[in-house]
């Protein structure tokens, strides 16, 4: 029996989200091993709700050691389908201010050596990413944000770094020349596993500054990201309580038919133990 259908990833500041009653905490185990922080499940706005803090309690886990296989994983098997990441990012256009909000809709990324499959190891998929991020979850999002007042930009192209460190000046300049708007850490791989899991997925990402290629204002450092952060992380908060109540029960945005058409391998030649181990990703294309 699913425990909740709709999940919440918490970026840098949201290791906890207020208003949960109800609340069971999950110590799950997954192929890819242990999850950030055990997940915790509570009713909000009618609504059982999954919660996992990306960076485990006291903001512990580098970007770059993210185990977003296993986060991915072991919210699909306490039944959520709909992913709610909250991304703190810096702002690489003067019209996204900090403080602002912005709802992307395509990603580039720039990230080196993350695991950013469940699959191989006999088994050849091909997942469509074309569009990162489901609509309709994504329209939603844009709609429970509006309600809190802040200042919210629909759509934008996120580029994901490797971290741990900021950029150089000239790396900025070249995303803000490529068509970028505003940067992080963490989306990639997040967002194409949860494709392959077949799981909405939709960012709420946190504008804390101007990275570093603004003329007038200082080259962000960790202090100024955390200043800001506070302040939005109540404003995620605000939007998670009135998001749950408007996502719709019924899915029609595709993604949970990601893997139709992406399963290249033979079905007799998938190894026994790949089909054992991904059975919850895979099972209704097996039988």
């Amino acid at each position: 029996m699913a425990e909740a259908t709709i999940g919440v990833i918490g970026g840098s500041g949201l290791y906890e989200i207020e208003g949960f009653s109800d609340v069971e905490e999950h110590d799950v185990s997954t192929p890819f091993g242990k999850p950030s922080d055990p997940i915790v499940v509570g009713t909000l706005q009618g609504q059982r709700v999954a919660f996992l803090p990306r960076h485990g309690h006291g903001h512990r886990i580098l970007p770059s050691e993210v185990n977003a296989r296993a986060n991915l994983h072991a919210l699909k098997s306490l039944g959520v389908e709909r992913i709610l990441a909250v991304n703190a990012c810096g702002s690489l256009r003067e019209g996204i201010a900090p403080s602002h909000i912005v709802i992307p809709d395509q990603i580039i990324d720039r990230t080196q050596g993350r695991t950013g499959t469940f699959f191989g190891n006999g088994l050849v998929v091909h997942v469509s990413l074309a569009e990162p991020f489901c609509p309709q979850l994504s329209a939603v999002l844009y709609d429970a944000v509006k309600k809190t007042g802040a200042t919210v930009h629909k759509g934008g192209t996120y580029v994901c770094i490797q971290g741990p460190r900021f950029s150089t000046k000239a790396e900025s300049h070249m995303y803000r020349a490529w068509g970028a708007d505003i940067i992080g850490m963490t989306l990639i791989p997040e967002a194409v596993l949860a494709r392959e899991a077949e799981m909405c997925y939709a960012s709420l990402a946190l504008s804390t500054d101007y990275d570093v290629w603004h003329e007038t204002e200082a080259p962000v450092t960790a202090d100024m990201v955390v200043q800001t952060l506070l302040a939005n992380v109540e404003t995620a908060k605000k939007a998670i309580s009135e998001v749950v109540p408007l996502v719709p029960a019924d899915r029609d945005c595709g993604c949970d038919s990601a893997l139709s058409v992406a399963i290249q391998t033979a079905r007799d030649c998938i190894p026994g133990r790949i089909k054992q181990e991904l059975n919850l990703l895979l099972g209704k294309y097996l039988d």
